[in-house]
């Protein structure tokens, strides 16, 4: 008795649920929020620049494009969170450093000492972008857990190469306005860390990150 062969039936891929349209509108406002004060921005640095030839303000307009550049390709995440505090503090947070101006009064350290600061900063930054990814943005969401690199040792190695880079900034060009601005910038991270980790708190993977790694910004501090 013979039978007859069966061929393979083709295998149909799992549906995949779309992104809301309103999650999808809003990346576009955010994107739209980082570009139109980036421009301004760069602007101002890039006339500086030309105008002065300042290694700091060259240092800071290419730790700001790095972080541009990654939310601009970034993919949409459907966790993207939609409360107005959430995005009150991450544009906040995000705007306040890209408003310094530079300043025409000589550092309150020696330039080299300034630059290494900045330098320093720049490094961690760039070393949790790499981990990172694509997984970059300004609002709270989920965009994956990362474990590697610099996230081995602090929760938010990114915010932390910030705060280094921008003490490194202020102490090159001080003034008031760019003081002022700097420390919004680290009250809205320090609020924008305990937001985000509100949603990141909701994957069992970064339960489990966390617990190993005790300290968010500064290790023995916060």
């Amino acid at each position: 008795m013979t039978m007859e062969a069966t061929a393979p039936q083709p295998t149909t891929p799992p549906a995949t649920n779309p992104v809301p349209r309103r999650i999808v509108m809003l990346d576009i406002i955010e994107r739209g929020i980082v570009t139109a004060v980036f421009c301004r921005f760069a602007y101002l640095m890039l006339q500086n620049i030309s105008d002065t030839a300042n290694i700091g303000v060259a240092l800071m307009f290419i730790s700001e494009l790095l972080a541009f550049v990654l939310i601009i390709i970034r993919p949409l995440s459907a966790t993207l969170s939609i409360r107005p505090l959430d995005w009150l503090f991450g544009v906040a947070g995000t705007v306040a450093p890209l408003l310094v101006t530079p300043a025409p009064v000589a550092p309150l350290l020696p330039e080299a000492a300034c630059f290494a600061i900045i330098i320093a900063g720049i490094y961690v930054q760039i070393a949790a972008k790499v981990a990172l990814g694509r997984s970059f943005g300004i609002i709270a969401a989920n965009r994956g857990v990362k474990v590697g690199g610099p996230y081995r040792f602090i929760r938010h190695p990114m915010y932390a190469g910030y705060t280094i880079t921008h003490i490194g900034f202020l102490l090159t060009m001080p003034s008031l306005r760019n003081a002022l601005f700097y420390a919004l910038a680290l009250t809205f991270q320090v609020v924008r860390i305990l937001r985000e980790e509100r949603v990141l708190n909701e994957a069992a993977d970064y339960r489990e990150m966390a617990a190993r790694v005790r300290y968010r910004l500064l290790p023995g501090v916060f």
